[in-house]
């Protein structure tokens, strides 16, 4: 959940810190804080609040460092605070630490009687003290593998040492942590795009592996010191990317590139010639798609919703059983799942600790893996048995959106693709569904090209204190999802249910005051939510239609109507949220939030 940045080199450390921080703020976060050399010891900053807060304290240092580390925390343990906030130190450790460890108490218990003092709440503490306990005999390098030793529970961690000031070590176990490889220097980060602006060149440690790094170079371990070898790679992802270009935040520049994000999915990804899906793009042999007895797919929060709209596409399309499941309560059931089973594991960050829990267990159990991910080398797609990668390029609003169309582009293509395989398909039926999707960017331009009737939209429905989005079939995920997208960013309740259960409870919150939005597709269901419609308006609620230009039935008279462009129905999610997001966005605007950063939320989940 918190943000790493780590440097040492030729150029001012501390300044290349506060930068990454920066970069990292969309990771979500509530204080701040810096330790850096300043040739004869180390400095610490922190405090609670924004980055802008901690250069406030930072205002009146003259010092150039060689060696800085920084932090940005979501809390876990202990408030919100100056004395909760990273990095924290001991006598002659100073780190700061992603995660989670789990056996704290029994440590700080012990450390405690050792006569070791604590001026923090935090798990992270127990840590410092630790490692200084060992480094008290042992060197630095050695003092860290000790404690490793003896902690349980998920870290990435960046440590710094008093009695080796150019010596800068990080490790990692079931928390994201990237090496940056520069020519004037080496960075460690939570996330690539805290040092993109220097570097593109990288090195991703895996679970259980230790970089250290001096005046003269790295090396890499795994936790018990054998050296090993990394590849280093080419982040292909250009530093304007993550920049706002124009616009006023992250996310409004993110719904904006949509039509980019879900071409770049679509690119290469087709045979044109036999306007079919290139199968080996999902990384798994043609026999092993014609023997799947069953799928899972499991995911958390927004690409949970991308699953429950797969479910559909694969059932319909592939007849395949589906099963989709959060990620969090995945493994507490005790699935079962059998060889000739497929696991799909859908997350943008690749790091998200309940799917990777999950996507774990189901490789234990025998299931091939799948990950739909967004970022290179993230840990699953390394642990997975296939890789399926989404190319919306990185996402800084903390909400996601261009991910998300990304992930149903992906899910509709691996559909199409499972469908040929297990022969559900004709040939002229698979070149209709692929002819409808290459047209589906340009659909996508048409609505953000009207995104003023949503912004007058949001004007008038900024100050209510709760929603309902009601949709059928395919449509009630992305019910679930507008509904998600407006709590996210306006704080506003708001709850997504299909338009069949209104009647079964929902429908009791419906007066002169609550606006419900129906998602209205295209094919039989229409009928049945257009009745739903007329339930809600004899009530006397406000109403407002999102519906497909294929739908041509007269409505009942209702307050606002959106259209979106017509395709067929397993596409129509991927129109009809673009909507969704804007009218979310605005009213978050329109209500004085920052909506890249809503409070409590952090983009990358890597706590369980």
């Amino acid at each position: 959940m918190c943000g790493i940045i780590g440097y040492t080199g030729k150029d001012d450390a501390l300044e290349i810190v506060i930068e990454g921080l920066r970069h990292l703020e969309y990771r979500g976060y509530d204080s701040a804080g810096v330790a850096f050399f300043n040739g004869t010891g180390f400095d610490i900053m922190r405090c609670k609040g924004k980055i802008r807060d901690l250069e406030v304290h930072l205002s009146d240092i003259k010092t150039t460092s060689s060696i800085a580390i920084g932090h940005t925390r979501w809390a876990t343990h202990g408030i919100p605070s100056d004395h909760n906030a990273h990095p924290h130190s001991s006598d002659t450790v100073v780190l700061v630490h992603n995660g989670i460890i789990e056996n704290y108490m029994d440590l700080k218990g012990e450390l405690i009687s050792l006569g070791y003092q604590f001026t923090s709440e935090t798990d992270t503490e127990v840590i410092a003290h630790l490692i200084d306990l060992y480094h008290k005999e042992k060197d630095f390098e050695e003092s860290v593998r000790l404690a490793l030793k003896r902690l349980r529970g998920a870290f990435a961690l960046v440590m710094l040492s008093k009695r080796y000031p150019h010596m800068m070590i990080g490790v990692r176990k079931d928390s994201p942590l990237v090496f940056g490889i520069g020519d004037d220097g080496y960075y460690l980060a939570s996330d690539v795009p805290a040092f993109m602006q220097r570097t593109r060149r990288v090195i991703f440690l895996e679970d259980g592996e230790m970089v250290i790094v001096t005046s003269e170079g790295y090396r890499i371990t795994n936790f018990d010191g054998v050296p090993l070898e990394k590849e280093v790679q080419q982040i292909n992802w250009s530093p304007t990317m993550a920049d706002k270009g124009g616009y006023k935040h992250f996310m409004l520049k993110e719904i904006h590139e949509q039509p980019r994000a879900i071409a770049d999915t679509i690119m290469g990804r087709i045979n044109y010639n036999t306007m079919s899906v290139k199968t080996e793009e999902f990384m798994l042999a043609t026999d092993t798609l014609r023997s799947i007895k069953r799928i899972f797919i499991v995911a958390c929060g927004t690409s949970w919703h991308a699953a429950l709209a797969g479910k559909y596409m694969i059932e319909q399309l592939a007849r395949v059983p589906v099963e989709v499941d959060l990620a969090s309560e995945f493994r507490y059931r005790l699935p079962i799942i059998e060889e000739g089973d497929l696991f799909i594991a859908i997350t943008q960050s690749g790091e998200t600790a309940d799917t990777l829990a999950a996507q774990r267990e189901a490789k234990r159990l025998g299931a091939k893996t799948l990950s739909i991910c967004n970022v290179l080398g993230a840990t699953s797609a390394r642990e997975a048995d296939a890789v399926f990668y989404t190319h919306s390029g990185p996402e800084i609003g903390v909400a996601s959106t261009k991910a998300f169309t990304s992930q149903l582009v992906s899910l509709y293509l691996f559909s199409i693709a499972l469908a040929e395989a297990r022969e559900k398909l004709g040939r002229d039926r698979c070149r209709t569904l692929i002819d409808d999707l290459l047209k589906i960017p340009e659909k996508v331009e048409w609505i953000l090209k009207r995104e003023e009737e949503i912004e007058r939209l949001a004007k008038i429905y900024s100050n209510v204190k709760n929603f309902l989005y009601l949709g059928r079939g395919i449509l009630y995920p992305i019910a679930l999802e507008g509904a998600l997208k407006l709590k996210e960013i306006s704080y506003i309740h708001a709850e997504g249910y299909a338009a069949g259960e209104m009647k079964h409870g929902p429908i009791a919150l419906v007066d002169e005051y609550l606006p419900s939005v129906f998602l209205v597709q295209a094919g039989e269901l229409r009928k049945k939510v257009l009745s739903n419609i007329e339930e809600i308006k004899t009530r006397g609620g406000k109403i407002i239609v999102l519906k497909s230009s294929a739908v041509v039935d007269p409505l009942p008279e209702v307050d606002n109507i959106i259209e979106v462009p017509e395709t067929n129905e397993y596409l129509e999610p991927v129109l009809m949220v673009v909507p969704l997001q804007l009218l979310a966005y605005y009213i978050g605007v329109r209500r004085g939030y920052d909506v890249d950063q809503p409070r409590n939320l952090a983009k990358s989940v890597t706590v369980e």
